[in-house]
């Protein structure tokens, strides 16, 4: 998961409201969002190839997502897969910041990654390259491959535009078209992550759209003041995936 932006009980019917896309190599085989059989309690998408998830909820309200640390040049081939940093908060009966705490014990396992778990009132934020157990301040927030709220130019539109449609009457279609912008920063705009030109460029569209690489699929979460969890995701017809859309409701 490579972008996200959600409102922290910044609506008057919500407690939480997320947008997200997930970028990935086309090839990585992918489960679409669904219960899973082994663990029925969480919904949301799987990787195949490791097991783990990028972002799922279980039936308790709960809810990871996970998204990597640009820092290419520090990509180790033994370390452990973030997708279980996700999967393991949601199987766990400890709470967010219990969870973070034995985290932070054994973050240098993993490649670099950012860790947002909602715990049904509050949301928490580690990342192994900050260290630090935060929790999410009310309001709207963004996250990439830096830390929270980190200004690049892709988190600051979709943050402005999500801003300006929750605002107002919106559903998680309207949600899902913010997803979808392919426009590419001014090059004046576009952060330096240790990367060339051509490739800063290209992942800094909303929508990421290349040969190999790209966004998979965009997700929307949605949890009411009353306890309804809404969770929509749309597929794209990159790599073996088909264009689909799925949803589910629970109430928790």
């Amino acid at each position: 998961m490579c972008l996200i932006v959600f409102a922290v009980n910044a609506h008057p019917d919500y407690k939480l409201i997320l947008a997200a896309n997930r970028d990935e190599f086309y090839k990585r085989p992918t489960s679409v969002a669904d219960y899973w059989t082994d663990h029925p309690s969480i919904l949301g998408g799987r990787d195949l190839e490791a097991a783990g998830t990028w972002m799922a909820v279980n039936k308790g309200g709960h809810f990871g997502a996970v998204t990597n640390f640009r820092d290419l040049k520090n990509i180790r081939e033994d370390a452990k897969s973030r997708g279980d940093l996700v999967v393991n908060y949601l199987i766990d009966s400890k709470s967010a910041e219990d969870y973070l705490e034995n985290i932070s014990l054994k973050a240098s396992d993993y490649n670099g990654f950012n860790l947002l778990l909602w715990d049904g009132s509050l949301m928490s934020h580690f990342s192994n390259y900050e260290g630090t157990i935060n929790t999410v301040e009310n309001g709207i927030h963004g996250l990439s491959n830096a830390l929270l709220d980190t200004p690049w130019p892709k988190v600051e539109k979709l943050k402005n535009e999500f801003s300006n449609l929750i605002s107002s009457s919106f559903n998680h279609d309207d949600l899902l078209k913010l997803l979808q912008d392919e426009s590419l920063a001014d090059d004046n705009l576009l952060p330096n992550t240790g990367i060339d030109h051509e490739l800063e460029k290209m992942l800094s569209a909303i929508c990421i759209k290349s040969e190999k690489y790209g966004t998979c699929c965009s997700t929307i979460l949605t949890i009411s003041n009353d306890g309804m969890v809404e969770y929509t995701e749309k597929s794209f017809p990159v790599g073996k995936r088909q264009e689909e859309i799925v949803s589910y409701k629970l109430q928790v």
